[in-house]
């Protein structure tokens, strides 16, 4: 197979694997709320529809299958040049609140919050993160914009759509496993997690004690790192808003409309 060949074969791939779903007429999160509460410097995690999506969920035991860093608007990135660079790669109003995230087909890309308008959706906040801090994970992500995203991780997810039993060991994904990539490509939560340890801000840290019983704590490979360890990690709080929100309510739980079969789906 030639170079032509190759590139129309994993163009193939990369569409087929990124097909949607229709998204749920009854969302599992409240985007209006959650627009409004999220601030820079959080991380969306996001429950996709895609066969990528699925896989990656299978592999993680997670319902997260992507994960993206808020950046605000425009006005809200401290640094000149940084502001300069968004306005490159996302031709929008200044007022939209935007998203960074590295995605298959994509690569690292600027987008509008509202991409996930329709998609159950989860903010993880970095707890006591500074300001100064905040910008430099902004910063950083920016400065990712128009890398590619891992090819070789594409064929790694194709494996998992086929029988785990019946495929030799050799051939059985390396995953999230060392020696994930190149540097010059990422995925989701790889750039992510890099972003965060640029500033050395922890996301699920290997924590061992050592031969005096001290303990010591050592930094995970970002490229290991998966949506769900943002939603694991105990540094990050966590903020949901259903899409059926009865908290002005007391006792809210008792006020909720169940249907009178006990609640049940039969």
């Amino acid at each position: 197979m030639g170079l032509a060949g190759k590139h129309r074969f994993i163009e193939g791939v990369v569409q087929w694997l990124s097909h949607e779903r229709p998204p749920s007429p009854i969302p599992m999160s409240d985007y209006e709320r959650t627009r409004h509460e999220i601030k820079p410097g959080d991380v969306i995690l996001v429950e996709g529809r895609s066969r990528v999506s699925d896989v990656i969920k299978a592999v993680t035991q997670s319902c997260w299958s992507h994960a993206a860093l808020y950046i605000g608007r425009v006005h809200e990135i401290e640094n000149p040049m940084a502001r300069q660079r968004v306005k490159e790669y996302f031709d929008g109003q200044p007022d939209v609140q935007m998203i960074i995230e590295s995605e298959l087909g994509l690569g690292t890309v600027v987008r509008p919050l509202s991409t996930y308008d329709r998609d159950h959706l989860r903010i993880c906040r970095p707890r006591d993160l500074t300001y100064s801090d905040c910008q430099k994970v902004i910063g950083y992500a920016v400065n990712r914009l128009g890398t590619d995203y891992d090819v070789r991780q594409i064929f790694d997810l194709l494996r998992f759509l086929f029988p785990w039993l019946i495929l030799p060991r050799r051939w059985r994904s390396s995953l999230f496993t060392s020696h994930a990539g190149q540097t010059t490509k990422t995925v989701c939560s790889t750039m992510i997690a890099e972003a965060f340890g640029s500033i050395q801000y922890p996301i699920l840290p290997l924590v061992k004690r050592s031969e005096n019983h001290e303990l010591k704590i050592y930094r995970r490979n970002p490229k290991l790192c998966t949506p769900s360890d943002f939603d694991y990690s105990p540094y990050f709080d966590i903020i949901k808003y259903p899409f059926m929100n009865f908290a002005n309510s007391q006792p809210h739980y008792r006020l909720l409309p169940w249907h009178k079969d006990n609640g049940h789906i039969h």
